[in-house]
């Protein structure tokens, strides 16, 4: 994938607030498949380019002054389920993924996306029963059985509050499924 970074400027009129801004595709003459991602809207009119890390922001939940310890769900999903993840921190979190084939599966055939399908990554590979395919947003790792995998979309993540997946098998297939993350709130330096 090329990723290309455009930076436009929104004139105000009057200096007057900006209340809502609505951003739109248009796209003809091409084929073929387009992301697009992260959207930053920065006051003044000079793009630094500076995008603070999360650590520097965030730390782990806290219950009774002491860190969370991770979260895990696990399920059996047969060829496609939405999965609903509690993540009672106050932000969204980073999701890392473990599929365990109950059966072979083609390549192309497992899916994992966030809520209506925004969000998607698909594991390029074929599977075999007993395989360990790995997502993990933590460490930024695609890998089967220990090793790396290609895949084709997005590391994941866990919402606040409820956070829907949706996770699609081959049809009429199985595979154990298991979700970790870490519960985050803000409290980290400020900027």
């Amino acid at each position: 994938m090329k990723f290309s970074r455009f930076a436009e400027t929104i004139q105000l009129k009057n200096n007057n607030h900006v209340v809502s801004v609505t951003v739109t595709l248009k796209i003809s003459d091409c084929n073929g498949i387009i992301y697009f991602t992260d959207l930053q809207l920065q006051d003044g009119d000079q793009l630094t380019g500076y995008t603070v890390h999360t650590s520097k922001m965030l730390t782990k939940m806290q219950e009774n002054g002491q860190p969370v310890p991770p979260r895990h769900y696990n399920g059996v999903v047969r060829t496609a389920e939405t999965v609903i993840l509690f993540n009672l921190g106050k932000t969204s979190a980073g999701l890392d993924c473990y599929i365990y084939p109950i059966q072979d599966m083609a390549a192309g055939s497992i899916e994992i996306s966030q809520g209506m399908g925004a969000h998607k990554v698909r594991f390029l590979d074929s599977v075999n029963a007993g395989d360990e395919l790995t997502l993990k947003a933590s460490t930024r790792q695609c890998l089967k059985n220990g090793s790396q995998t290609p895949k084709d979309g997005f590391y994941q993540y866990s919402a606040a509050w409820d956070s829907k997946h949706t996770v699609k098998l081959e049809e009429r297939k199985s595979a154990r499924v298991l979700f970790e993350f870490q519960e985050m709130q803000e409290g980290g330096d400020r900027l």
